[in-house]
């Protein structure tokens, strides 16, 4: 190589070290040819490390107040949304974004929607105080925005769910130095940080959609039902109302003419059956109180629904919002899909009852092994509550229900009554077709405890509402699934895993070929594969739950430590 040579690749990799540095700093601002460029560095410095913007709706920013330092600690403390008196292209185009928040399923008033035209027309004052002032308020509330929409506003482990968002965090300071203050596209960025799965663009889209039918609504509330439901060509006076619910809910395209106003006009019999299917309600055509419930159910209510369902989808990271196996609670379904997360199937599942203790939660994590002809080992709450009493009615209790008492390592022991009560042993259920977890389990190991099963107790899934459970989610084909996730291991198929169900090895344990991403979910809103939303009951007050959090507004509170639930069947 040259001197020459030499000489020039050295001045070069300088350049573009010097460029690389640059890059790491914010954009100076341009000056009027004779104007001295204010110094902001004593105001940002103060704002900056305030904690409290007292302007703002919701002035404290204590949680973000390290991400600002450094952003402008990045920029060498200078103003980045406005220049010589004006907003930057980038701050209008934030601006109109945080008005239109609804449209992303936030509140636009959380962002101080409103508030912006006025701080920007303060800027031509050309204050250092109020630019200042204005700059940080726009930093905070974009920070918020991009993480409101990236990973949601409150932390599922508040609600002790199995969900952690941290890992899917932004380094917030770099995403708005590279992402927005020189962006010639800023909804890009802000599209780019929201979730990228077809459920989500879906559920944004029927946000949309139904604030549109808002000032549509012009419809009267269907008459409540008492006693029977109202069959189709029995008399009532609320077909009229009903036909009118229908037709705005777009499940009714045309209104007939002649809908009677005294009796359930047969001709709604099949656009009400379509908005029972779209409701979790039993598909008989029939006018009963659910069914009325769900027709008065207001507008308000079902945007609640959805913005409550986006505020999950968030929290997810892109390997679980487009899980292989994924079950939605309030709609006691499972599905499963394929890599191109197309549905490939779904079954009815029962979930746990209502009752806090026994609610299943919501839990992101990877299935690993199913278990056929499992032991069901009792939880010690169980135990307590409901074995003991009945070993003290009946010495013959465990024999005659299948039960054994085992030790740690087990072996089978006698047991008294208050040995079980005190959990001095382990009481479980011997494997076979009455094993209350059935014939096979599929565990995805969690500190909840929870997982799939089959059930002896295949009636429960022909009824609407399955919330029956101690915790665990039972299923309705669980054969269909054993086989789906065992598909690429050439020693099973449909015949063996029958055998190994009913007459195989007790307790015989299958690893996965490799761990397959599960999602225990919780939507009151979710997209069909028919193209309509779905919407069910909250079961659990999980959405009132979410509502009451952020009502308060941020900062959102602290997440507790996840409580352990002893979670069954």
């Amino acid at each position: 190589m040259t001197s020459k040579l030499r000489r020039s690749l050295i001045a070069l990799s300088f350049f573009a070290l010097l460029l690389s540095v640059e890059g790491c700093k914010h954009r100076k601002r341009h000056q009027t040819a004779g104007e001295a460029a204010p110094d902001f560095a004593p105001q940002l410095h103060q704002l900056a490390d305030s904690k409290t913007l007292p302007q703002l709706r919701w002035p404290d920013f204590s949680d973000y107040k390290s991400t600002v330092q450094t952003f402008y600690n990045n920029g060498d403390w200078d103003i980045v949304w406005s220049d010589n008196g004006k907003p930057t292209k980038q701050a209008y185009a934030l601006v109109r974004n945080f008005q239109h928040a609804s449209e992303r399923g936030l509140i636009p008033d959380d962002y101080d929607a409103w508030r912006w035209d006025a701080r920007m027309a303060t800027l031509k004052k050309k204050d250092p105080v109020q630019t200042a002032q204005f700059d940080v308020m726009m930093t905070v509330v974009a920070m918020r925005f991009i993480s409101d929409l990236h990973i949601g506003r409150v932390n599922p482990q508040h609600f002790s769910f199995g969900v952690n968002v941290d890992a899917k965090k932004y380094d917030l300071a770099q995403f708005v130095q590279e992402r927005l203050i020189d962006s010639t596209d800023v909804d890009d960025a802000l599209n780019d940080a929201e979730p990228q799965s077809p459920e989500y663009r879906a559920t944004k889209a029927a946000i949309v959609h139904y604030v549109g039918l808002l000032p549509q609504d012009h419809t009267s509330p269907v008459p409540m039902v008492t006693g029977k439901s109202i069959e189709p060509g029995k008399p009532w006076a609320g077909s009229q109302a009903l036909s009118g619910r229908l037709a705005l809910f777009g499940d009714l395209d045309n209104v007939p003419d002649t809908v009677s106003a005294s009796t359930y006009d047969p001709q709604l019999t099949d656009a009400l059956k379509k908005f029972q299917h779209r409701h979790g309600i039993e598909e008989d055509g029939k006018i009963g109180k659910d069914t009325v419930n769900a027709l008065n159910t207001p507008l308000g209510v079902r945007i609640n629904q959805l913005t409550d369902t986006l505020e999950r989808w968030r929290w997810l990271s892109d390997e679980y919002q487009n899980a292989a196996i994924m079950v939605n609670l309030p709609e006691y379904t499972l599905r499963a899909f394929s890599d191109g997360h197309h549905e490939e199937f779904s079954m009815r599942v029962v979930v746990g009852q209502s009752v806090k203790e026994h609610r299943t939660p919501v839990i992101t994590d990877h299935m690993k092994y199913l278990v056929f002809r499992p032991f069901w080992n009792v939880p010690p709450s169980i135990m307590k509550a409901e074995i003991a009493p009945h070993m003290r009615a009946s010495s013959g209790y465990l024999a005659s229900h299948n039960f054994e008492t085992v030790d740690n390592k087990g072996n089978p022991v006698s047991a008294s009554a208050e040995q079980v009560a005190r959990a001095g042993v382990i009481v479980r259920e011997k494997p076979g077709p009455k094993n209350s977890l059935g014939l096979v389990k599929f565990l995805f190991p969690n500190t909840f405890n929870v997982y799939l099963h089959s059930t002896p107790a295949t009636e429960l899934f022909s009824r609407s509402k399955r919330d029956f459970s101690h915790g665990c989610v039972r299923l309705q084909e669980p054969e269909k699934l054993a086989a789906w996730v065992l598909r690429d291991n050439s020693k099973w198929n449909d015949d063996s895993i029958h055998e190994a169900m009913e007459n195989g090895q007790d307790n015989k344990t299958v690893l996965l070929s490799h761990p397959i991403p599960i999602v225990i979910f919780y939507a009151t809103a979710y997209p069909g594969e028919d193209g309509d939303m779905h919407f069910f009951t909250d079961i659990y007050g999980y959405d009132k739950e979410l509502e009451d959090a952020l009502h308060h507004g941020p900062p959102y509170p602290k997440a507790p430590i996840a409580e352990k639930v002893e979670a069954d069947i």
